[in-house]
């Protein structure tokens, strides 16, 4: 099983994956892949950055190209039967990892006011310091054009939704909830 995750800032994308990865899955991001592009650079990668650089590429090599690279990496990597495919922002890099047997699309939101204390909370140097400027910020990201960041697009394009709007133990619920009907989506695949 492949678990695509995508969603809106500062959702849990990094809660559910360090579970997954606590239940065997092997961790790759479309994120990471512009990180070491842009340390080869030379450049920082801030979200700023980040961004200028993902839309960029998929200008230039089309809106899947991040994904093709974390294929490569998959294809490559070690032999685990589970994995995530974490920072999908682009329908096109839904496009190309859907080409994957076994992959499923996984959502994560929560209401923007718990969204926007979390971002609050953990008071990282990416994170917006005002409400305004996280809901500038969040606009920007859910409806991009063509080759910029589409998460409104991508996450109407999962085949789950998890809203983390509680503690974790509701959270882990929703995401082994996930677990067994994305291994009854993906069962027919199999055969």
């Amino acid at each position: 099983m492949i678990l695509g995750l995508t969603g809106t800032f500062a959702a849990g994308k990094g809660a559910v994956a360090e579970y997954l990865i606590g239940r065997g899955f092997q961790y790759y991001s479309l994120s990471d892949e512009l990180r070491l592009l842009l340390r080869e650079k030379g450049a920082m990668p801030t979200r700023e950055n980040l961004i200028t650089a993902g839309n960029r590429l998929r200008e230039k090599h089309g809106n899947g190209f991040l994904a093709t690279l974390v294929i490569k990496r998959l294809r490559g990597g070690p032999s685990v039967t589970n994995s995530i495919v974490d920072s999908i922002r682009n329908l096109g890099e839904i496009a190309v990892l859907k080409g994957l047997k076994g992959f499923c699309m996984v959502a994560v939101d929560a209401p923007v006011d718990i969204r926007y204390e979390r971002a609050r909370k953990r008071a990282s140097a990416r994170d917006p310091s005002s409400f305004s400027e996280f809901l500038v910020q969040q606009k920007r990201e859910m409806v991009g054009k063509n080759n910029e960041q589409q998460l409104a697009a991508c996450m109407a394009a999962a085949d789950f939704t998890i809203v983390n709007d509680g503690d974790y133990k509701k959270l882990y619920k929703q995401i082994e909830k996930v677990l067994g009907e994305a291994k009854a989506k993906i069962a027919p695949q199999a055969k």
